[in-house]
């Protein structure tokens, strides 16, 4: 009886380990994927404009991509305790940053948007690399060997779409406004050798991850989602895109709704803690998900509200004021103003600010010497999700 249990106990398959359960996890990464490479097909299918419609940027920029940085501040300035933490941190980054933009910008605002676009991109690919870090070291993965395939598979899956937008400019898409990104037509002599790079790394992954089936029966799920989606995303959604549509929807759903999941997790963990049962965070995420969402709605509208009256007046329908400028045409990226001035060279870099200061925090705000009982359950290294 207990050899038979044993070798039952052997040839079972595991399938794991999830950060908040197998099926959330899907949910996020997957679902979210599914979701949006469905909705390009859709989108091809019944023959639709290329171009982003309104009701697709409140959907996806407002609702996703600007309201997701806003997430960020359950973590810091919703807390109390984290800000007695580090005050001077929370306190003197945003005007490091803003100062630093307003000088970019007199110097050039297409610098300051440049700028501002590399980093996004950089946040972007990091956050990717940094989920499939978790799942490898949930995993218990301590190999150099896994970690050296798993970053050659995402720093490839993100990097190589990237250079192959480089070296084929313009594009029909922008990630902030027209020309952010530097054309580089000398790059298209290493797209060939890049593809190959890619693919063979992605190869190589696979074949570890079906060694790792084979010696250990075990199926670390949740990070090939992450490496899979990653790679077909990006691909379908720069090289594939016809237009902006297909662009902001594989760019920002797959980015923005698993940071969502990370910050609420977070924010209900906290809440549960003594000393952070008295959070703002803690009093918001006591109603549940939609005042938690509904707060950063709010807080992503009240900002992009600004940008359009004060800046890009693409929205009238939405934020009032008067008509776009020449050629801004809507859509997820702007045309930037013709004519600027002080009072620009101070406001751009200032509604610019949470972008700027999600992106710094964020680059050591979830490392493993700054995580605390919340934050590691939330990234699924303690107890269970709360009900």
């Amino acid at each position: 009886m207990t050899s038979g249990v044993v070798d039952a106990e052997r040839r079972r398959i595991r399938v794991g380990p999830f950060m908040w359960g197998a099926g959330t996890d899907l949910a996020v990464f997957g679902g979210s994927a599914a979701v949006a490479l469905g909705a390009v097909l859709a989108w091809r299918a019944l023959g639709q404009d290329a171009e982003l419609p309104e009701w697709g940027w409140v959907a996806l920029v407002l609702a996703i991509d600007v309201a997701h940085v806003w997430s960020t501040i359950f973590r810091t300035y919703l807390d109390g305790e984290e800000l007695a933490r580090r005050p001077r941190l929370y306190f003197f980054l945003p005007i490091a940053l803003w100062i630093a933009g307003a000088l970019l910008h007199a110097a050039s605002p297409l610098a300051f948007w440049r700028t501002l676009a590399y980093l996004a991109v950089f946040h972007f690919v990091r956050q990717q690399a940094g989920w499939v870090a978790i799942y490898r070291a949930r995993a218990g993965e301590r190999s150099r060997i896994d970690r050296i395939l798993d970053d050659a598979a995402i720093y490839l899956g993100t990097g190589v779409p990237l250079l192959i937008w480089h070296a084929t400019l313009p594009r029909p898409f922008s990630w902030f406004v027209h020309g952010d990104f530097v054309g580089t037509p000398r790059l298209a002599a290493l797209i060939t050798p890049s593809v190959a790079l890619l693919l063979t790394a992605l190869s190589l992954f696979v074949l570890r991850q079906a060694q790792t089936f084979v010696r250990e029966r075990r199926i670390n799920l949740g990070k090939i989602t992450v490496v899979g989606t990653t790679a077909l995303l990006w691909w379908c959604g720069i090289v594939g895109a016809r237009g902006d549509f297909e662009f902001t929807i594989t760019n920002v759903v797959i980015h923005g709704v698993p940071y969502f999941a990370l910050l609420w997790h977070y924010a209900r963990f906290r809440a549960e803690e003594p000393t952070g049962a008295k959070t703002l965070g803690a009093r918001v995420v006591a109603h549940g998900l939609v005042a938690f969402f509904g707060v950063l709605l709010a807080l992503a509208f009240l900002e992009e509200m600004v940008w359009d009256r004060a800046v890009w007046h693409d929205r009238p329908w939405l934020f009032g004021g008067s008509e776009g400028l020449p050629g801004s045409g809507g859509g997820s990226a702007h045309a930037m103003p013709s004519t600027t001035s002080w009072l620009m060279t101070l406001l751009v870099p200032l509604l610019a600010l949470p972008q700027a200061t999600h992106y710094a925090l964020d680059a050591f705000l979830w490392r493993r010497r700054d995580t605390g009982p919340a934050q590691a359950r939330a990234l699924g290294f303690g107890g269970p999700a709360p009900r």
